[in-house]
């Protein structure tokens, strides 16, 4: 574990994190820190813990509708993959009724043609 400094709303916090997660940690902690300064410039300073809580309760928004966007797309991409999975069926049907379609012509062909040569 690793000990991080972090800085949000002008104030430092220390939080532990795993190794190799402290660029990342650094990243989340100063989108806390826009979203904390967004609020301070609409509602006013209204307290740490009410602006934490805010910022929170923001960015969960955030997730939520980007969660809700990824599983609309999940949804889509399924019912493409089905469609997809329809039209080859279909495709592969048309191709046995043209492969079948030539194979009688081919046949009805060979019967004029042995006909012919009869004659």
């Amino acid at each position: 574990m690793t000990l991080v400094n972090v800085m949000v709303n002008s104030r430092a916090f220390t939080i532990a994190c795993d190794d190799g997660e402290e660029e990342h940690l650094k990243e989340l902690a100063a989108h806390i820190d826009t979203k904390v300064r967004e609020l301070i410039g609409s509602v006013g300073q209204v307290g740490d813990q009410k602006l934490m809580l805010m910022a929170a309760l923001l960015v969960t928004d955030e997730f939520f509708e980007a969660r809700g966007k990824v599983d609309n797309h999940a949804k889509k991409a399924g019912e493409l993959a089905t469609a997809q999975a329809e039209l080859h069926g279909r495709a592969g049907k048309s191709e046995q009724i043209a492969a079948d379609a030539l194979e009688s012509a081919a046949k009805r062909l060979e019967s004029i043609v042995g006909k012919l040569k009869a004659a």
